[in-house]
């Protein structure tokens, strides 16, 4: 099953294109501005939409969201909903199927979690007259991105990274760093300071193509947390009372919430939940998860960050993304030599899909 993953965004795009007109679905393109890609090529968001013009139901799925965990979201919507028809399925009189390719387009076309300004897509939907600041990445920042760095230092890093995780403790330090932050804008994490472009398109997309359906069910696919292979549906939003229990009905006991502690994630603020929970409104109701599908363990994932925030820093993105340092972030986001990684989470895609499907066609 290694095919179905894309060799870069590029390829992405084309495969994902292919499969969704051979499906019939109704596309849309938005260009990014100012910037193309290593190669020279657009880069773009692009959605396919199968279903009736205003659905009263509709499954949405989103990848690409952190730029290089686009490769596994990719393969996920392109393989499993695309090619094998789990979309032209679901697609019914009521019922649409949306799906958001390469949310961030540069992300995932210079091997980057981060858009083109450093900023943490799912960390930016707040509102940045009144951020909320994450007081305890200040005390971690410059551990994590030292100021006067001029060259890389595994040794040295990892060295100061395990003294802040014995100081701090795991989870403590876990919560520090990921949370998201609004203070610096060449740190980790960092939420910026105005919406993003994807932001925007994202907004243009939920308030055009989502915001008349009575009941969505989300899907955000995201790599880098958790047991290896394994996909963790995480809650990420519904504002009636009923959608926590809802969502668990639909994806068992395999369902966590990051603020009941029971998630590889720690609690995160601006996700792109947050922009379809507002488009719904009171009106609709909201059934939301990030899939999340491990890789590597957290001390490696967060060493590949670190490493590339200095590689940006230091280098023009053309040289940048093809830095030999851009293996550890690759290998912490898709791993590129594991064929039997690839096939746990085209897998476990389908599971939860037909989790979803089944779960929305019997929602009320």
């Amino acid at each position: 099953m290694g095919h179905a993953f894309p060799l870069d965004y590029s390829r992405a795009r084309a495969e994902f294109l292919a499969a969704a007109e051979e499906a019939g679905a109704r596309l849309r393109n938005f260009t990014l501005p100012r910037h193309r890609g290593p190669d020279g090529a657009e880069l773009a968001v692009d959605t396919a939409y199968l279903g009736p013009p205003d659905p009263a139901k509709l499954l949405m799925t989103v990848s690409g969201t952190h730029g290089i965990e686009g490769f596994c979201g990719s393969a996920c919507q392109t393989t499993v909903l695309l090619r094998e028809g789990v979309a032209k399925a679901a697609a019914g009189a009521t019922t649409g199927v949306l799906l958001v390719h390469a949310l961030n387009p540069y992300g995932f076309a210079y091997l980057r979690r981060v858009n083109e300004d450093n900023v943490d897509l799912n960390r930016n939907f707040v509102d940045h007259q009144a951020p909320p600041h994450n007081d305890a990445y200040d005390a971690v920042h410059r551990t994590l991105v030292p100021a006067d760095a001029a060259g890389f230092a595994p040794g040295e890093l990892v060295a100061n990274l395990t003294a802040l995780r014995d100081r701090l403790g795991p989870q403590r330090l876990q919560e520090a760093v990921t949370r998201g932050q609004y203070r610096h804008s060449d740190g980790l994490f960092y939420g910026g300071d105005t919406p993003a472009w994807s932001r925007r398109v994202f907004e243009t997309v939920v308030a055009e193509q989502v915001a008349g359906a009575a009941h969505v069910g989300y899907i955000d696919l995201h790599t880098g947390l958790g047991e290896r292979g394994v996909g963790e549906p995480i809650f990420r939003g519904g504002r009636d009372a009923d959608a926590h229990q809802r969502a668990r009905r639909w994806y068992g006991e395999a369902l966590t919430a990051s603020e009941q502690g029971t998630s590889s994630s720690t609690p995160i603020v601006g996700n792109t939940a947050t922009a379809v929970a507002d488009g719904l409104g009171d009106g609709g109701r909201l059934t939301a998860i990030t899939l999340e599908f491990g890789t590597r363990p957290g001390p490696e994932v967060l060493l590949a960050l670190c490493a590339d925030a200095w590689l940006h820093r230091s280098h023009p993105p053309t040289e940048a993304v093809r830095h030999d340092l851009k293996q550890l972030i690759r290998d912490a986001f898709c791993p590129a030599d594991d064929a039997r990684w690839r096939e746990q989470v085209l897998q476990r895609a389908r599971e939860v899909f037909d989790q979803a499907v089944v779960g929305l066609a019997e929602a009320k």
